[in-house]
């Protein structure tokens, strides 16, 4: 902890322990020349120190000064007063060098303590300078621009960029706009995986909560008002310790935004409701979006790959759809990461599946379905079974048996039991 140079007794007893190596190697060629043993070393081990190593072939040229400290199966190790005194002195040193440090360490907190207000003041400061140097040497390097707060709610956008993203990928970063106002609180985006939806939404987010942080923006403008917290729903994944599946996460996650985003929120949501069947997650999916459109009324950011959504903004006033568009070349696709309003007119998940190296077979049969799919002629495929509503009034039948006793019952009054049961079931 103490650096060399801070303490003349420290570095002393420091020197005694380091400068211990040179007399050792001294002691090791001195006794090799009196006993004229060549193999004979100096060492030191944690548990017995210190020794002198002869060979058990050269036991008998050891000096009678030698003292046997530890026998091994070929080697003998032994001590001598000067190598006895030597560990004394270096084991005495390492004693007191640590104590010494402690001592200085202990006094260097008690000044500390002393001036701790005017430190504390000068690293709160040191670190606000170190912040917003930071923040002008990236605005210079990553080309951001000064946004501006207004008191009118709404986030206006122009060419707004990833500031992550940009940096990493090789080819030119596509720059998009985005309008959120009182009249427009929703954005629905459709679009094909890797399309860009994801980026899209978390750009809007950073760039908010950068300009909130005091710093320049990735953007052409950007006109942000009152936003008092950033809700996000995204990406998959379980909490298996927890007990908790993808599906009750994202849920989780879901109701958290629900019950707490305002009308000054901003909120961006990627996928809901792709955790379990498709009726309940279009079911989940729509409900979710309306009541943020209507009774949370937050700045929503909305992708979905659930088309059925898009007909929101024909039911809701405040609701638009916007897409990241692509182009079909051939087999390929080619993703032009450009926001464009309206919703998309096809999804390319048997492209982007192509592109990830499924089986041509694969991709052919899936293809196959999915024109069964579209066209209403897929066979083999019964109709999803009706849910039981969690909500409606409870059966007769079900009342009828849980206010009925069973030990109670003769036998004929159980089979009276048994007949109206059937006669309610039948109704």
């Amino acid at each position: 902890m103490i650096a060399a140079g801070f303490d003349t007794e420290l570095d002393r007893l420091r020197g005694l322990e380091r400068d211990g190596g040179s007399f050792l190697i001294q002691l090791e060629t001195r006794e090799r020349e009196r006993t004229g043993i060549a193999n004979l070393k100096v060492g030191y081990n944690r548990v017995h120190g210190y020794y002198i190593e002869v060979s058990r072939l050269h036991s008998e040229r050891v000096p009678a000064e030698y003292h046997r400290r530890q026998t091994l199966k070929s080697v003998e190790r032994y001590i001598t007063e000067e190598l006895k005194q030597f560990e004394d002195q270096v084991l005495r040193a390492r004693d007191l060098a640590a104590a010494r440090e402690r001592t200085l360490y202990e006094a260097l907190l008690d000044r500390v303590c002393d001036e701790l207000p005017a430190l504390q003041a000068c690293a709160a400061a040191v670190a606000e300078i170190d912040v917003l140097a930071a923040f002008a040497e990236r605005t210079v390097a990553l080309d951001l621009v000064r946004p501006e707060f207004d008191d009118e709610a709404g986030i206006d956008i122009t060419e707004g960029r990833h500031p992550v993203v940009e940096q990493i990928q090789s080819r030119p970063f596509i720059p998009n706009d985005v309008r959120l106002s009182d009249g427009v609180r929703m954005l629905v985006i459709t679009g094909p995986n890797m399309g860009g939806k994801s980026t899209f939404m978390r750009q809007v987010a950073l760039i908010v909560l950068l300009a909130h942080m005091g710093s320049f923006v990735p953007a052409r403008s950007a006109k942000i008002g009152p936003v008092d917290r950033i809700f996000t729903r995204i990406g998959a994944g379980d909490d298996v310790a927890g007990g908790r599946s993808t599906f009750m996460v994202e849920m989780t996650e879901t109701a958290n935004i629900l019950n707490n985003a305002t009308d000054r929120s901003l909120v961006i949501v990627d996928e809901i409701g792709r955790g379990t069947s498709t009726y309940d997650g279009l079911a989940l999916a729509w409900a979710c979006a309306a009541h943020l459109a209507t009774q949370n009324r937050a700045f929503t950011l909305f992708a979905t790959h659930f088309f059925e959504l898009t007909a929101l903004s024909e039911c809701l006033g405040n609701t638009a759809n916007v897409h990241l568009s692509a182009v079909e070349h051939g087999e390929r696709i080619v993703f032009l990461h450009a926001v464009r309003p309206g919703p998309a007119d096809r999804s390319y998940g048997l492209h982007v599946a192509q592109l990830a190296g499924l089986p041509r077979p694969v991709i052919e049969m899936a293809a196959q379905r999915l024109q069964e799919m579209e066209t209403g002629t897929m066979h083999h495929v019964p109709p999803p079974p009706p849910q039981h509503d969690l909500f409606r009034e409870p059966e007769p039948a079900l009342e009828l048996l849980r206010e009925t006793d069973p030990d109670s019952l003769s036998p004929r009054e159980a089979l009276e039991l048994l007949y109206r049961l059937r006669g309610l079931i039948a109704e």
